[in-house]
């Protein structure tokens, strides 16, 4: 009989090979008890045990974490269940921390699992448009919302509200992006691939990509 490897945070980190430190750990596992409790009500989340919260959820948010700059203020647009805003806000405590849902009933619970947390994360009810009609970022940060075509379109009229997107993407990532260019999005926006990873247990990779207007490449 073959011996399953014990399903808690802290081992599945291990088989994944991330180091963090414990009051991180320790606030990660809060995280996860409190996103299944609210779980079982409403559906924030398909990765219901450690290993997926770690192969996917954690791995995707330090892929973000990696480049963004110390004290950034970011948007996680979108959020969900928290990811990646409300896991940035445990293992990056620099960073200036948003995230907005337009799903009222995700968002109160996204609120609750924030303060029960003790995190200063605001967590506004709404779509970004809205949000960004009145709120500036450094940077938005974007996972499983929608093609890039919907949204460089959403976000089009509002980039002097942010100075970038952070936007993970999958295997069609390169399809999205000529999907993006035939209709005349990036135009004037230079987007750049950061990064890539093999996403665990698949035969695909995350890519996280950055996009934000040439003008602002060329001044850096």
């Amino acid at each position: 009989m073959v011996d399953c490897p014990p399903d808690n945070l802290a081992s599945a980190m291990a088989r994944h090979g991330i180091e963090l430190p414990e009051p991180q750990v320790d606030a990660l596992q809060q995280y996860c008890r409190l996103l299944w409790q609210w779980n079982a009500k409403i559906n924030l989340t398909r990765h219901t045990d450690h290993e997926k919260f770690v192969a996917r959820d954690l791995v995707d948010s330090l892929a973000f974490a990696e480049f963004l700059g110390p004290g950034e203020k970011i948007l996680d647009v979108g959020t969900g269940g928290g990811v990646p805003g409300v896991v940035l806000a445990i293992v990056r405590g620099d960073l200036e921390v948003s995230v907005c849902e337009s799903v009222g009933k995700k968002a109160r619970a996204v609120r609750d699992i924030v303060d029960r947390l003790g995190l200063d994360v605001p967590v506004l009810h709404g779509r970004a448009e809205d949000v960004l009609a009145d709120r500036s970022f450094d940077t938005l940060v974007i996972r499983a919302v929608g093609r890039l075509r919907k949204l460089l379109d959403w976000l089009q009229p509002h980039w002097k509200a942010f100075g970038r997107i952070l936007v993970l993407k999958g295997p069609s990532w390169v399809e999205e992006r000529g999907e993006a260019r035939h209709h005349g999005l990036l135009r004037d926006l230079a987007l750049r691939k950061l990064t890539s990873y093999p996403l665990p247990g698949t035969e695909s990779q995350g890519v996280l990509l950055q996009i934000c207007p040439k003008e602002r490449l060329a001044r850096d």
